[in-house]
Formats: C-alpha cells, sequence, structure tokens
C-alpha cells in the first residue's frame, strides 16, 4: 500500500512533509478538515510514511459493506447519541495497548466552527500522549506532521499554541476553516 500511496501523492502532486518521530502512542490532530478529500489525502500520507492510525467517525457511516472497509482502515465508529464518555474510554485504550495513534479532526465537521471541540485535548491529556500536529494545506499541496506538541494542562494556552501552528494552512474550502 505504501507503494501505491506514494504513487497518487506524487502524481497528484502531493508532497508528504514528516520531520519528527512518531511516538509509540498519541492523538494526531489533523486540520483543517473542510471536505471530504481530507481524508482520502490524509489515509494516503500515512500509509506513503508506513504508519498506521486509527480514526473516529460517525457510526452512520458504518453500514455495510462500506462498514467493513472503514474498520479495515482504522476506523473507529462513535454513537454520538448516546452519553458515554468517548474520552474516558479512549483514554483508557491507550493504558491497553503500547502503540496507539487516533487521528481526530478537531472541527468535528466540514462546515466552519469557531470553537473547536476539546476531546482530541482531553484524551490526550487523561490518556498521557502526546499530540502529533498534521496538517493538509491545499495551497502548497503539502500534507505532514512536523511538530509534536504535548499537553500541559493550561487548557487555554495549549490551545492557542496548537491553533497557532494551523494559522497559515490553506484548507480545500478556506471559508470553512477558522484556526
Amino acid at each position: 500500500m505504501r507503494h501505491i500511496s506514494k504513487l497518487i501523492l506524487k502524481v497528484s502532486g502531493w508532497k508528504a512533509i514528516t520531520t519528527v518521530e512518531e511516538p509509540p502512542k498519541s492523538i494526531i490532530c489533523v486540520a483543517p478538515h473542510t471536505s471530504n478529500w481530507d481524508f482520502i489525502i490524509g489515509k494516503l500520507f500515512y500509509w506513503s510514511v508506513k504508519r498506521k492510525s486509527n480514526f473516529l467517525m460517525k457510526d452512520s457511516w458504518f453500514f455495510f459493506p462500506l462498514g467493513i472497509i472503514l474498520r479495515g482502515m482504522g476506523g473507529i465508529p462513535i454513537d454520538r447519541s448516546k452519553h458515554s464518555s468517548v474520552t474516558d474510554t479512549l483514554a483508557q485504550e491507550f493504558g491497553k495497548r503500547d502503540k496507539l495513534h487516533i487521528a481526530i479532526t478537531p472541527e468535528g465537521t466540514r462546515s466552519l466552527v469557531t470553537k473547536w471541540k476539546m476531546g482530541f485535548y482531553h484524551i490526550a491529556l487523561k490518556a498521557n500522549v502526546p499530540i502529533q500536529l498534521a496538517f493538509l494545506d491545499y495551497k502548497k499541496k503539502e500534507m505532514g506532521i512536523t511538530e509534536i506538541f504535548h499537553p500541559t494542562g493550561n487548557e487555554e494556552a495549549d490551545m492557542e499554541k496548537i491553533r497557532g501552528f494551523y494559522k497559515d494552512v490553506t484548507a480545500k474550502h478556506p471559508e470553512h476553516f477558522q484556526a
């Protein structure tokens, strides 16, 4: 899959940039997320650099036969109608494994949001794992991971730094992204 992914990215003009070593466990903050193409390009990128990650997705996408494919790609269905703590469940899952990476889009939707969902941050904090800052820049046709952030518990200051990382990244639909 690595070679095919590299070829697809190269032919389509995308450049993969990875300047940091992958930690054994992490949350991968993927932004901006304004198009379904983000998922496809993101997965191609991750396969091209020979890394594996899981991702959260609305459970309504996990219908037959698509659900089989999504689970095979690392998909974890999330039922938003239940009031159970996804944050606690995922933090516990990190404690059970030697290696785990979960990609999460902090906007939680492809539409414009002014306030990011904080689940990715709280999971990382509870599980005591770093956050890999992954980006998709459509203007430069670059995607990658060039920074690892360790949450301090000072949510306001940490989020200012995390959002600042994405301030110069151009989304597929820039009008739907606010860092």
